[in-house]
C-alpha cells in the first residue's frame, strides 16, 4: 500500500491571486505605486520583479494588470469562489473565467 502525502499550506499561501512572470517583467515597478492596498514592494535589487508581500489583502480590483507596460507580466485570478464556468459555442469546451 502506498503512503499518502498532505500538504498543508499556511492561510496566506492557499491561494496566491497575484503572479508575476519573472522573464516578462521588467522591474517598472508600476504595479507598486498604483495598488490601493500595498500588496507589492519594490525589489532591492534594481530590475527585479516587485515582492508581492501581502497576497491575502488583494482586492482583486487589477490596476496592477492595467498598470502594466508589458502584456502578461503580471496577472491576477479570482477566489475559486468567484469564477465563473463558460462553455464555448464553437466546441463545447467548458472553462473557468
Amino acid at each position: 500500500m502506498k503512503k499518502k502525502t498532505a500538504e498543508v499550506l499556511p492561510g496566506d499561501k492557499a491561494f496566491f491571486p497575484v503572479i508575476i512572470d519573472d522573464k516578462k517583467c521588467s522591474g517598472c515597478n508600476r504595479c507598486v505605486e498604483v495598488c490601493p492596498v500595498d500588496v507589492f514592494a519594490a525589489n532591492p535589487k534594481k530590475g527585479a520583479p516587485p515582492l508581492v508581500l501581502f497576497p491575502g489583502e488583494c482586492w482583486q480590483e487589477g490596476s496592477c494588470v492595467d498598470a502594466c507596460p508589458r502584456r502578461g507580466a503580471i496577472r491576477w485570478q479570482r477566489l475559486p469562489t468567484q469564477r465563473v464556468r463558460c462553455r464555448r459555442k464553437e466546441t463545447g469546451e467548458d472553462f473557468f473565467v
